[in-house]
């Protein structure tokens, strides 16, 4: 029995040095390829290294050879295969630059679909979240938009229009986020001016039943804190932006504080006139 178990830790300790071995051999035949000026080899061992998923790798060969395969044959696989690497690494802004790259050097390649789907995908990914700076996401929309149009029926095209309507929905609430904000610091005509842009630049959006009502919200508080002579005419908009949020979603999921917000501007309208 003793000498079965320490057999066995031989064997495990064996098999350990073996794959070491293995791995060391494979990291010193990979640096020999590096510093080889065989630019075939390279080629080679870069495209086994992309499949077999070892992007990285790959990507370090390729980014040797890039340059001197303009115009030959295998330029084209080599670009394909260069930018993807960037894309599997989610160096996006590399892959969305190589892919475009990749399409106007070969507009009639096989490839060249996928390739401009990947590059809009790229912009895409880049684009931070909703509170950050809207520019990434605008320029995204303008290269999936641009993906859409010219490949109308291309099979990315359903994935397509779902990432425009998430970066969409990003500027939406990035606009809607800032005029509540104006809302929640008492600074009330401008959140109704900014609700205002709101509602006619997202004319379908996701937020509208919500800026509606925090629109009639801001338009409820200005009234109140009015002057005298003001308020007959700020409580009659206010109350016409009841109008339209109830009209809208007669089942709002605001309808309590609607209401109770309308019922308090009736009541100071009939104090005002007595």
């Amino acid at each position: 029995m003793h000498t079965f178990a320490h057999c066995f830790k031989f064997m495990k300790k064996l098999v350990y040095i073996l794959l070491a071995l293995l791995v060391f051999n494979s990291c010193s035949d990979f640096q020999k390829v590096m510093k080889s000026e065989d630019i075939g080899l390279k080629f080679k061992t870069g495209e086994e290294l992309f499949d077999a998923g070892k992007y990285s790798k790959a990507n370090r060969l390729f980014e040797q050879i890039v340059p001197k395969y303009r115009g030959k044959p295998q330029a084209e696989k080599l670009m394909y295969m260069h930018s993807m690497c960037f894309y599997k690494q989610e160096q996006y802004y590399l892959s969305g630059y190589r892919f475009e790259q990749f399409v106007s050097s070969y507009p009639k390649s096989e490839k060249a679909e996928e390739a401009a789907f990947l590059s809009a995908k790229s912009y895409y990914e880049e684009s931070p979240i909703y509170s950050k700076d809207i520019e990434q996401t605008v320029k995204a929309i303008e290269k999936v938009q641009l993906f859409i149009n010219s490949y109308p029926d291309s099979e990315y095209l359903p994935e397509a229009n779902e990432l425009v309507k998430e970066l969409d929905f990003k500027l939406e609430k990035k606009a809607f986020e800032i005029a509540k904000q104006y809302n929640h610091i008492f600074d009330y005509k401008a959140s109704i001016k900014s609700f205002n842009n709101f509602l006619l630049d997202f004319p379908g959006a996701t937020l509208r039943e919500d800026a509606l009502y925090y629109k009639f919200n801001s338009e409820y508080n200005l009234a109140i804190l009015s002057i005298a002579s003001l308020q007959p005419e700020r409580i009659q908009i206010a109350l016409a932006d009841y109008n339209a949020l109830i009209k809208a979603y007669p089942n709002t999921k605001y309808l309590d504080e609607a209401n109770s917000l309308k019922e308090e501007l009736e009541k100071v309208k009939q104090e005002s006139k007595s």
